[in-house]
């Protein structure tokens, strides 16, 4: 049996994060992950200076690729407009990796499927033992299964599905391109240039208002996809794009039960407007590894649940 002071089930941002502050504190950390990294994660990849003030770095500290972007080319249902901004996109695999790596925590590849528990200590599969469990696994995250049940309404609440692409391309139009509400959409839709010749594009929409319209996410990406050839953002690229879904902020989500702590995507901590997921993800394991590490509240009142009113004031 692999004995360790916290156990945490998954290896994206938010696990890495918690992993990294954890060890900064000496615990001792082990994370689980069904996947091998590097990995491809479907993700549009924004992040901000301050979440990079979050990991003690600066932008060009980055090692890895790094698009910055100070406007936004937005279309509001047809309205169209640009609004400054102060923005990063990353490339998952890259970064993912990076915040794994640095976080100095060994990584285990490993599928979860039994959670017990025993006394003051969980039990994985009977292979691992802790005392603190951090379940970072996202949309369908084991812990939050075992231990943070969903109900009908819960589940409805706020689901977000979402296909997009990430590819190399030949970019003709570096700029940054953002769709909310076209064609009926209940979402938005995004064209985001990366570092090293890649593009990414995408669309997400809530998935009751779609499925009360009887309408499909696939009618919206044929949409997407037939204006990037009329815009000339895309053209003669044959898409072979990824779904997943997730869940947007909740006003009171439950993050902690004892010495079970959930972060990140496995309670829903994507921004309400913009679907952004990375920072909350970062802040909530630096948040829930702050509590494991001092004994104080673990809280998510600090994670903003909107982007707009930050992007809003980097215009002032």
């Amino acid at each position: 049996m692999i004995q360790n002071d916290v156990l945490i089930v998954g290896g994206g941002p938010a696990g890495s994060a918690c992993a990294w502050r954890l060890r900064q504190q000496g615990l001792n950390v082990l994370i689980l992950d069904k996947a091998d990294f590097p990995r491809q994660k479907p993700c549009a990849g924004w992040v901000t200076p301050a979440l990079f003030r979050l990991l003690k770095i600066s932008p060009k500290d980055y090692p890895l690729g790094l698009t910055h972007f100070n406007v936004f080319e937005i279309s509001l249902k047809g309205i169209k407009f640009r609004l400054r901004t102060d923005q990063y996109a990353i490339r998952r695999l890259e970064f993912d990796n990076w915040l794994l790596v640095r976080s100095g925590a060994p990584l285990v590849n490993h599928r979860v499927d039994q959670i017990e528990q025993q006394g003051d200590r969980f039990i994985v599969d009977g292979q691992f033992e802790t005392r603190y469990l951090v379940g970072a696994g996202g949309t369908h995250c084991p812990v939050r299964a075992s231990f943070f049940p969903l109900d009908t309404a819960d589940r409805q609440q706020g689901l977000i599905i979402a296909k997009e692409e990430e590819f190399p391309y030949p970019i003709q139009d570096p700029r940054c391109h953002l769709w909310f509400f076209e064609d009926g959409l209940p979402g938005y839709a995004w064209y985001v240039p990366k570092a090293g010749g890649f593009l990414n594009v995408g669309i997400g929409g809530a998935a009751a208002r779609l499925k009360k319209r009887g309408e499909s996410l696939d009618q919206h990406w044929q949409r997407l996809i037939h204006q990037l050839t009329e815009m000339g953002l895309v053209r003669e690229h044959e898409f072979h794009p990824l779904g997943y879904s997730y869940y947007l902020r909740r006003r009171s989500p439950t993050a902690r039960q004892g010495n079970l702590l959930l972060i990140g995507d496995s309670m829903g901590l994507a921004t309400c407007d913009m679907g952004e997921g990375i920072g909350p993800a970062i802040q909530s394991g630096l948040l829930a590894a702050d509590s494991i590490a001092t004994g104080k509240p673990y809280s998510l009142k600090s994670i903003p649940r909107f982007s707009f009113p930050s992007l809003l004031r980097l215009r002032e």
